[in-house]
């Protein structure tokens, strides 16, 4: 066996093992755990929106436990200040000049709690970082870790005082999921599993995953295979939301903007990502498929009679898998 084949299969062991242990630790948002763990393998970002207590927090935070890394919990507020995110010129008197102190933003996962509370510079000062992977502060720019993902979160039940995230910042989160409660069975987990944590009852101890390791993953993604008509599908699908019209009339009055090409290469990735967390040697249609609404809902926009119909942008992008062909 050749190297690289020994180095892709432990890799691929290493996050099997990550994901075994997510699942132990975080029961009932098997979905959200997947979701995380394929926007690291994509070099994503996540906009997750649930109402509290569905383990959003502890999600980040296991996952920040489990790879050899740090993390840092923001909570989004209207008083926030850029300067609170990114940091600030601080005067040194004894060395007699300003010295840059580092803000939260200089981890590698972020947890931005309810960034919807924070007014619009402040999410412009974390859209810079999202995007280009630095930060500007005067006349100087700092560049961000190399392992860096942010996963924001959104409360769908209190949406007083909020500010709606602008549309150019909601295409640079990769996947924006909907979790909801878990199930009776889920709960009942969820009780023993907090009582044992209480009782101190110790795990077994889990290895963590290095950051080296995460890179090789990531290479190994971009190297999985992923079929000339399964990316015309793609492509297709893309299309389709933004020339609805060539599969009805009735599409085209649904929607006012389709997804950006931002939208074409989150679900390439998200695609390989998933087949290649599941074991697989190629992506296939499935793949597509189970990233899909996370992929584009936050990048497609409907018209007033497509909202006055009922229609979201989840029911949307269902109508348009009945519409555009498999290969």
């Amino acid at each position: 066996m050749s190297d690289s084949a020994v180095s892709k299969t432990k890799a691929a062991g290493d996050f099997a093992r990550l994901r075994s242990h997510l699942r132990s630790k975080i029961v009932g948002q098997d979905a959200l755990i997947d979701k995380l763990i394929i926007a690291m393998l994509a070099d994503g970002h996540l906009l997750v929106e649930g109402a509290p207590g569905l383990a959003k927090t502890k999600a980040i935070k296991t996952l920040a436990s489990s790879v050899e890394c740090d993390e840092h919990r923001i909570q989004f507020t209207p008083d926030l200040l850029p300067a609170d995110i990114t940091g600030s010129d601080i005067y040194n008197s004894e060395q007699g000049k300003f010295i840059f102190q580092k803000g939260p933003i200089f981890h590698n996962l972020i947890l931005a709690d309810e960034i919807n509370r924070a007014p619009a510079k402040v999410q412009s000062a974390l859209l810079e970082a999202m995007a280009e992977r630095q930060i500007t502060v005067g006349a100087k720019t700092y560049k961000l870790p190399d392992l860096f993902l942010v996963m924001a979160t959104q409360n769908p039940i209190e949406q007083e005082g909020t500010y709606n995230l602008p549309e150019a910042q909601l295409d640079r989160f990769l996947m924006y999921i909907r979790i909801s409660h878990p199930s009776i069975e889920a709960e009942r987990q969820i009780l023993n599993l907090v009582r044992n944590e209480q009782l101190r009852v110790e795990p077994a101890p889990f290895e963590k995953i290095s950051q080296e390791t995460v890179f090789q993953a990531r290479q190994e993604v971009l190297n999985m295979h992923l079929s000339p008509a399964l990316q015309e599908y793609i492509v297709q699908f893309i299309m389709a939301t933004r020339k609805p019209q060539l599969y009805g009339d009735k599409l085209a009055k649904l929607i006012s903007f389709g997804a950006s090409p931002r939208g074409t290469i989150a679900l390439d990735r998200c695609a390989r990502a998933r087949a290649w967390l599941m074991g697989r040697e190629f992506a296939g249609p499935e793949d597509v498929h189970e990233v899909i609404r996370d992929v584009l809902r936050h990048r497609i926009i409907l018209s007033f009679e497509g909202e006055a119909e009922g229609y979201t942008t989840d029911s949307f992008i269902e109508l348009l898998l009945t519409k555009v062909p498999l290969p």
